[in-house]
């Protein structure tokens, strides 16, 4: 038997250990090569995509991501499995297998396994690539489908690269394979394991590290993010390796004295080996905990992102189609029967449309007597009188309000009081406004500020929106000529979400001097943030996949590196007359707590980082969240299933034939 011949034999003797770090690896080497191909694409080198640029770099960063992340990955499963084979090594230097010829033999199963796995992934990396361009072409909006290539330079890439990343690992592995006695080779699954210890110390240290930083997550915000994310992170991520290296342990103390729990059933076998495994596999654990919180928080906040950047667009831009005429009966920014006209043709229908008339006050500028906040056209670089306030009637203030479903407000007599959509819900206070109304200077009190917005702001004549009482409204517009009296009109569409052609259309019906006095916006912002985020999510969700799989991986890895030991205990038990109903509690309750408990802190870890999220954002996403942890638990859940029932047929059959 050659080494090669005998490297292939361990390879399939070894197969359902080696089976979920191989799959990672196929699946890793598959996205890599998937992203690849994209980005050395011929038509998205040669410029034709004009649209891949938008990914291009998002792709580039997910390839270095993806190798940093399988060289963690392949060090350290390369390095649990070869301290799970002592025996099997100290069987072959019995034999006479000098320490060369087992280096050797090590570096030969590691590179068939990488062989394996390079030429599987890019298999199915190519058999898949279509359909990845397919779904990257729809979110691009890509009206001619990408066309199936297997570019060269992607494929030598991602062999080249995942070979030498293996055989790096591989020979730095065998290299520091120690040089552990024959005796102790052979004896080293039989070693005790020892008592269960704890530090009271470390214990006070990990409820310190993470009370610290969960009281610290919820007191972040937009203004002490920098100053309070790095603390956050580092009490949190030491926090968790004491919670399950030292906690943990103290837990299963805890357990053990409540006989009533304890001696019940077969708890005691449950808990009496569940502190032992997991104070082996803590540092696996810790890995999976934090990875669990990683993959959370990234997609949660992806997720929630999309939302409230909708709504922002919403809260920005409350009507769909809006503009500013100069003049009550002016028609200069766009010809209504036109706007209509083109509407009906394409199929949009009108929801809700408005009408209000206004003042504007033009080179304007607000002070507030509590607040350093100041608005005011000579605050800006453009100071050629662009832009300008437009004050509105309280009366119709309430009307477009509850046409839009907000709430109705009251406003004190001969005061103004400045609306501003504020995430922080500033409240500043009392000032004076000053201004240039119809070529004569103005100035009126300012009573405050109101965290509302009811008319679309991205308009020069309606910068900022003010209202007063309608009593001073009456006094101050009688005075106006209706030629230069200001109209707002706004449109909403039925389904705006689809309207951007239509948009442009009428966007180009405005002259071009008066296309600042328009608002056909939120459509086009809509469907650019949806092609951002849509494929934020996108390529998010393979890189969330592969940390995913992994982090599974890794527990299913480490439970099969102890089968042996498992299958020589429950021989034991079951000669002593347990059943096989018996055995399979106590083994799918150990494992289902291995696998959910770093589930669990990861969940933990997120919900916090979540309420980061929303007291930067000032809003409440727990909707969001909870859909987001809900998806992972399914998940973690379909993974538990199938880890669990093969590790089960694969203990009890080694125990039943053994025995």
């Amino acid at each position: 038997m050659t080494f090669r011949s005998l490297a292939l034999s361990n390879v399939r003797g070894n197969w359902r250990a080696y089976s979920a770090f191989f799959l990672s690896s196929v699946f890793s080497v598959m996205i890599f090569y998937i992203y690849a191909s994209f980005i050395f694409h011929p038509d998205v080198v040669s410029g034709m995509i004009l649209q891949a640029e938008k990914v291009r770099r998002g792709m580039v960063f997910c390839l270095y991501l993806i190798i940093v992340f399988s060289f963690m990955f392949i060090l350290y499963s390369n390095s649990a499995f070869l301290k799970t084979r002592k025996q099997e090594f100290g069987l072959f230097s019995l034999f006479g297998m000098t320490r060369y010829q087992l280096r050797k033999l090590v570096l030969y199963e590691n590179m068939t396994i990488a062989v394996m796995a390079i030429g599987t992934g890019i298999g199915l990396g190519v058999l898949f690539s279509k359909l990845f361009f397919m779904a990257l072409g729809a979110l691009l909006g890509i009206e001619e489908s990408i066309l199936f290539a297997v570019p060269i330079k992607a494929a030598s890439m991602t062999a080249g690269g995942f070979f030498l990343l293996f055989l790096c690992i591989s020979v730095w592995t065998v290299i520091r394979m120690g040089r552990t006695e024959i005796i102790d080779m052979l004896g080293a699954a039989r070693k005790p394991k020892g008592r269960l210890v704890y530090s009271r110390w470390l214990v006070l240290l990990t409820v310190a590290c993470l009370g610290s930083g969960y009281a610290m997550a919820t007191m972040m915000s937009a203004n002490n993010f920098v100053l309070l994310s790095l603390p956050i992170l580092v009490t949190v991520v030491v926090g968790t390796y004491f919670l399950l290296s030292q906690l943990s342990i103290l837990f299963i103390r805890w357990i053990q004295n409540r006989k009533s729990v304890y001696y019940n059933r077969t708890n005691l076998l449950i808990f009496a080996q569940l502190g032992y495994k997991i104070r082996d596999n803590s540092r696996i654990l810790f890995v999976v905990s934090i990875l669990s919180a990683v993959i959370l928080t990234a997609m949660g906040t992806v997720y929630i992102m999309q939302i409230q950047s909708k709504d922002q667009i919403l809260a920005t831009s409350p009507y769909s189609l809006a503009y500013v005429e100069k003049g009550l009966h002016s028609q200069e920014v766009i010809d209504q029967k036109k706007l209509r006209g083109i509407l009906q043709a394409d199929g949009h229908a009108i929801a809700q449309e408005a009408k209000v008339v206004g003042i504007a006050l033009e080179q304007f500028h607000i002070t507030f007597d509590n607040s350093d906040r100041e608005f005011g056209w000579d605050n800006w670089e453009q100071i050629n009188n662009k832009y300008s306030i437009l004050i509105i009637s309280a009366t119709d203030y309430n009307k477009l309000a509850k046409q839009q479903g907000e709430p109705p407000i009251e406003v004190e007599s001969g005061k103004l009081t400045l609306l501003y959509s504020d995430n922080f819900k500033t409240d500043f206070g009392p000032g004076t406004a000053t201004g240039v109304l119809n070529g004569e200077r103005f100035e009126m009190p300012v009573a405050g500020n109101a965290d509302a917005n009811v008319a679309n702001n991205w308009i020069y004549s309606n910068f900022y929106t003010m209202i007063v009482d309608d009593l001073s409204y009456v006094d101050m517009i009688s005075e106006l000529p209706e030629e230069e009296q200001r109209v707002f009109y706004g449109f909403e569409l039925d389904d705006w979400e689809t309207a951007a052609p239509t948009v442009a259309k009428l966007s180009e019906l405005v002259p071009e001097t008066l296309r600042g006095e328009k608002d056909f916006t939120r459509s086009e912002r809509y469907a650019d943030l949806n092609v951002t985020t849509s494929l934020t999510l996108f390529i998010g969700l393979f890189i969330s996949l592969l940390f995913f799989i992994a982090a599974g991986s890794m527990i299913y890895f480490k439970l099969f590196t102890e089968l042996q030991e498992d299958q020589m205990q429950f021989r034991g038990l079951i000669r002593i007359g347990m059943t096989r109903k018996e055995i399979r509690r106590i083994v799918v309750s150990q494992i289902a707590i291995v696998f959910f408990v770093p589930c669990l802190i990861g969940i933990v870890h997120a919900l916090f980082a979540m309420v980061s999220l929303d007291n930067m954002m000032s809003s409440s996403n727990w909707l969001y969240s909870f859909v987001v942890i809900g998806v992972y638990i399914v998940m973690q859940t379909l993974y538990f299933l199938l880890a669990s029932g093969t590790y089960m047929k694969t203990m009890l059959r080694g125990a039943s034939t053994s025995s």
